[in-house]
């Protein structure tokens, strides 16, 4: 009997609607939990997750049962609806549409780790739209500026 083998990293960046700074800190370690228990359910494993007030980091060897499309839904999903549930905000939350997904080697996955680990100290330096922009350059992903996120200035 024929078996699948894989072994695919992906790196995953999305953001709330209209980039606003409103993740709420307090409840992040609550919201990395519950959202790694999504991922987990559904059979991926999770490498590293970090949810600064603007945007979130999520790096999982990803298991080709679901699509990738599917699994960012799912997480979207399911976290909209715990902040909501929960009052953690005084307006409705929800995440913007789309989202980046990138592509790593196993030789790369300490180092894409420690810099999902370490963006409390890159985002002192560093804005998320000037770093996502970078990680779209390195990729070389071609895309059209008036179709990436809604950016708050």
């Amino acid at each position: 009997m024929a078996n699948t083998y894989t072994k695919i990293y992906i790196h995953l960046v999305f953001s709330p609607y209209c980039h606003a700074n409103i993740i709420p800190v307090k409840h992040k370690e609550e919201l990395q939990k519950y959202t790694t228990g999504v991922i987990q359910k559904r059979e991926h494993k999770l490498l590293a997750i970090n949810f600064m007030p603007d945007h979130v980091h999520i790096f999982v060897c990803y298991r080709p049962s679901q699509s990738i499309p599917d699994l960012v839904k799912e997480i979207k999903t399911s976290t909209t609806n715990l902040i909501n549930e929960r009052h953690w905000l005084p307006i409705r939350f929800h995440w913007q549409e789309g989202y980046g997904a990138f592509s790593y080697s196993p030789s790369d996955i300490d180092t894409v780790i420690k810099y999902i680990n370490n963006q409390e100290a890159h985002h002192k330096q560093h804005k998320f739209k000037e770093e996502y922009l970078e990680l779209l350059g390195r990729f070389e992903v071609d895309y059209n500026p008036e179709y990436l996120f809604d950016w708050i200035m």
